[in-house]
Parts: C-alpha cells; structure tokens; sequence
C-alpha cells in the first residue's frame, strides 16, 4: 500500500507543532513518550536511510491466522508501530501524546517503559486469544481470524484503562458525559458504530489487557521484573557516562577548592588548605585569595570592625567579580 500521496495534506507538520508546544512548556520532558512518538512517526514515513531495515506493512499486519500458522513474532510485535494513513497515525498520536505525558510524569520513565511493553504484549496476546477462541467456539473466520489490522491504539485503549481506573471525575467522550473510569468501553462502542474498518477485537484486547495489568500490579507488591530489568539496563547503559560526569564535577571541585569558617585551627591548615586572617575562611592552596573575603593570603588580618567596614567598603562590581571568581 502506497502511503506517501498523502503526506500533502499537512496533518504531519500539525502533529509536529503540537508535540513541540507540548514538551516545551513541561518542566520535565518525558522521554519514553518522545522516543513513542518518534518511532512510530519514522516507521510511518519509513525515510531512505531506514527502508532497507524496516519491514513493510505487508510483512508486519496483525493477522491471527498468519502469526499462530507460522510462529510469525514479527506481525504479533511490530504491527502495533505500523499506520495505514496520516490520519490514522496523528490521531493515534495525539491521544499517546496525551495519556503519555500524564502516566510517565506520574510514575516515572522506568516504570512507563515497563508498563508499555507489558501492554502491547499482553494486549497483543489477548487480541490474538479473542480471535483464535471465536474461530474455536463460534466458527468466525473471517470477520476476526482472517483480518488485518495495525496501530498503536490497542495500547492506547489499555493506557486509558491504567489513567481513569482511580478517577471519580466525569469525562466527555464524543459528546456523551460518563464517568472517567468507563471512558474506554464507551469509545469502544461508539467508534464502533461511526468509524468503518477499525478492529473491534484490537480495541476490546486493549481494553481487557488494561484489566488484567491493574490486577497484576495490585496482586503483586513491589517493582515487577520487567521494571527491574529495564532499570538495570538503564543503569548499565548510561554508567560511562555518569562516570565522565562525575570526573569533571571532581576535578572541578578540587580547582575551586570550597572551605569553611571557624574551627580551632589558625593559621596555615592542614589538607592543602590556607586559613584567612579576616575572616577565618579555610580556602584552597591553588588559591592567593580569600573566597569569602577577598583578603590576599599573605595580608595581616583584620578586627571584627574593620572587617565589617571592609565589606561593606565593595561595590557591586567588585562582589559580582568575586563570585565568578568563586564559583567558577
């Protein structure tokens, strides 16, 4: 199916102007929601660099028959990141824009990513089970068995279910005021009823796995493994670059050389440190100058008076120099 024709409607850029107003005015930009965002978008435009890499949609359709005939993991993985039009994939968007930036600012990157992947797999699974026992119990081929689907808003479903399930507010949903707790079940119905080619048992999986994930996370204490495992990944991942980190802010601070006031030492201290005569502040041996004072380190100190009427002698000029100087 050829998709690019359609890229002249301008529904793209739209997204990409709301997603950036979006993150721009959050203190804190969530991360996994941007990569969700990003990935699903570039499989959409499938750019030169990325063609020989990605699958087409024909080789990645969610099709029940197709994946149990041949153990196909591809189709069973990758079809929730696959779109058929821009509208299809700006309105799935938006609504992952939506409910991402309030789950992982609610419980954390780590624990999102985790949620996420759970959600696809298990509503991917229960999609999958649906079709297969209607097949088995009803003799429905075609409508469910047979047919092809693709599209992130299984998930989404199930995100809505994990967002509303401890809200007592009411919420609108096409029109219709309902509580927010049974959002899901009523967009369910009615894009049912007024959306022709959607997958009725995509979205009812979503919705049950969002279910069955609530039960889990409250049957079992605790980080789940996959919380675990990506975390420690996490922390794998990203320790060269803490260690680099943590090297500079070291070798930083022993340039600045931070002190302190008072103690019972007087004059030179030990550790490489030098007391002020003015003012009692320990500052670095790197230094010539006192930090807090600005008194040279060689300089008869000074009586309490004349210490105070010392300070109070700088201009502004001269205490904005001395702080650069301090804190670098």
């Amino acid at each position: 199916m050829d998709r690019r024709g359609s890229l002249t409607k301008g529904m793209l850029p739209l997204l990409a102007i709301h997603a950036v107003s979006e993150y721009y005015r959050l203190p804190w930009k969530p991360p996994v929601t941007a990569a969700l965002l990003g990935a699903n978008t570039l499989i959409y435009l499938r750019p030169a660099f990325l063609r020989h890499i990605l699958p087409s949609i024909d080789q990645v359709w969610f099709n029940p028959h197709l994946i149990l005939k041949y153990r196909d993991l591809k189709r069973f993985l990758l079809s929730p990141f696959y779109h058929v039009s821009d509208s299809h994939l700006v309105y799935n968007m938006m609504s992952l824009l939506w409910k991402g930036i309030q789950l992982e600012t609610s419980v954390g990157s780590v624990e999102f990513a985790s949620m996420i992947a759970a959600l696809l797999a298990m509503s991917q699974g229960i999609t999958l089970l649906l079709a297969r026992s209607l097949l088995l119990f009803f003799d429905y081929d075609k409508p469910f068995y047979s047919e092809y689907s693709a599209g992130f808003s299984g998930v989404l479903f199930a995100m809505k279910v994990v967002l509303n399930s401890q809200s007592e507010s009411l919420t609108n949903v096409y029109g219709l005021v309902i509580p927010a707790r049974h959002a899901a079940w009523a967009e369910l119905i009615l894009i049912q009823m007024f959306v022709p080619g959607v997958s009725f048992l995509g979205h009812l999986g979503g919705i049950l796995a969002g279910i069955l994930y609530l039960k889990l996370k409250r049957a079992y204490s605790g980080p789940d493994p996959l919380t675990l495992t990506i975390r420690t990944l996490t922390n794998v991942i990203s320790w060269p670059l803490r260690f680099v980190r943590n090297l500079f802010q070291f070798r930083r601070g022993r340039i600045s050389g931070r002190g302190s006031v008072g103690g019972r030492q007087t004059g030179r201290t030990m550790s490489g440190l030098w007391r002020c005569q003015a003012c009692t502040y320990d500052n670095s041996s790197l230094l010539s100058v006192c930090e807090m004072c600005g008194t040279s380190r060689g300089a008869r100190g000074l009586s309490s008076r004349e210490f105070s009427r010392h300070s109070d002698d700088l201009t502004l000029e001269e205490i904005r120099l001395r702080r650069i100087e301090r804190f670098g």
